[in-house]
């Protein structure tokens, strides 16, 4: 950008990177599975409804799974990229608790659970003969595909990727996740403003992917709770405002203390709730801090199921090597492939994700799973 110049944080929709659009219907009230094909409206007699985003017509089916907090749509500059590189279709899902995936019991993000969810899915959209499917998840998603593997939930599954998750990295990381949570803002007054801190925080470092993927992780804030509630906001940006800003917005908050002098205090609170509430209408999605009960089970045992599954497996990691004993081991045996994609964040699909593509089409065409399209010439890497 030439100096001076403003980067475009607007939003951009999903059309621009997928086909298409469904939300299908995996399992109803009673708990029996059913089989809906390109479902287009919601069926309120119903509890599960799952979100899902497509693209591709021809070749194996790349299952993508999200990362905790994100949703499909952290995969869609990866989805386009994958497109032109190899012949496969692309089915990105909501997992509950996420994106506009609707569940009757939201905050049950057990392993055995999402894991169970992407069976049915699955079932609901082929029937009893699914096509050949490649499950890749990034982070959670990375231990839910594992666990769905390992279970053996998806019949004619041919391949498997975890994207920047390691048992004993993810097992230490986890008592210090709670303080990144409270670190993060709590509300931002824009969905514009939700972009530009996900990319000036260095959470995804990809612009252009920031400005598909955060419209799936962020909500406008619903109803009024409480005026206590005012006490928790923060603001959700790192802004450069000019001076003479800073000094118009300071002479308005003093015009609007001035004006609420005399007041009774509950009467005050309440205006200063609202008005936060109209300066700042979107939060996350999902409190990732009410998941930590399931933290555990997402990634205890991690490295052995994802060695024991009995396919051709990928490991995608970010910047430096952190294999875990196991993983290590298991390197040295072949039993996997690994590649490092240096200079990434943990979204490494989102930071990177022409870099990601290449890796996973190459493992596809390697193994004769899809077949190259536009010239796609295959790079092996030496790990």
């Amino acid at each position: 950008l030439s100096p001076g110049r403003k980067r475009d944080f607007s939003p951009v929709p999903w059309s621009q990177y997928f086909e298409s659009m469904e939300d299908v219907e995996a399992e109803n009230e009673t708990g029996k599975d059913i089989s809906f094909q390109k479902l287009r409206y919601v069926i309120f007699n119903y509890s599960y409804t799952f979100r899902v985003y497509k693209s591709g017509s021809e070749g194996p089916v790349l299952l993508l799974l999200h990362g905790g907090g994100h949703s499909a749509l952290s995969w869609a500059v990866f989805t386009a990229a994958i497109i032109s590189r190899v012949q496969c279709r692309i089915v990105a899902l909501d997992l509950r608790g996420h994106g506009e995936t609707k569940v009757k019991n939201s905050e049950d993000l057990s392993a055995e659970t999402m894991a169970k969810d992407v069976g049915n899915v699955v079932e609901a959209m082929y029937g009893d003969l699914p096509p050949p499917i490649m499950l890749i998840g990034h982070s959670m998603g990375g231990a839910i595909a594992v666990h769905t593997a390992s279970s053996n939930l998806v019949p004619s599954l041919l391949g498997l990727c975890m994207i920047d998750v390691v048992e004993g990295t993810a097992m230490d990381a986890l008592n210090s996740m709670q303080n990144f949570l409270r670190g993060r803002p709590k509300t931002f007054k824009s969905l514009e403003n939700a972009v530009e801190w996900s990319v000036k925080s260095g959470q995804i470092r990809n612009l252009e992917s920031a400005r598909v993927s955060m419209v799936g992780q962020v909500k406008q804030c619903e109803g009024i709770t409480s005026p206590e509630g005012s006490k928790s906001i923060v603001e959700g940006i790192i802004e450069e405002e000019e001076e003479d800003e800073e000094r118009s917005e300071s002479v308005n908050k003093r015009k609007k203390e001035d004006d609420m002098e005399g007041l009774p205090s509950e009467t005050q609170n309440l205006l200063l709730f609202l008005q936060t509430k109209k300066d700042h209408p979107y939060t996350w999605r999902i409190e990732l801090a009410k998941t930590e009960k399931y933290w555990d089970g997402w990634f205890r045992g991690l490295s052995n199921l994802f060695l024991s599954c009995p396919i051709p497996k990928l490991l995608l990691l970010a910047g430096v090597d952190r294999l875990d004993k196991d993983l290590t081991i298991g390197q040295m045996q072949g039993k996997f492939q690994m590649q490092v994609l240096p200079q990434c964040g943990h979204a490494v699909h989102e930071d990177a994700p022409d870099k990601v593509a290449e890796a996973v089409a190459t493992f596809l065409i390697r193994h004769r799973f899809a077949e190259p399209i536009g010239g796609f010439q295959c790079v092996f890497p030496g790990c």
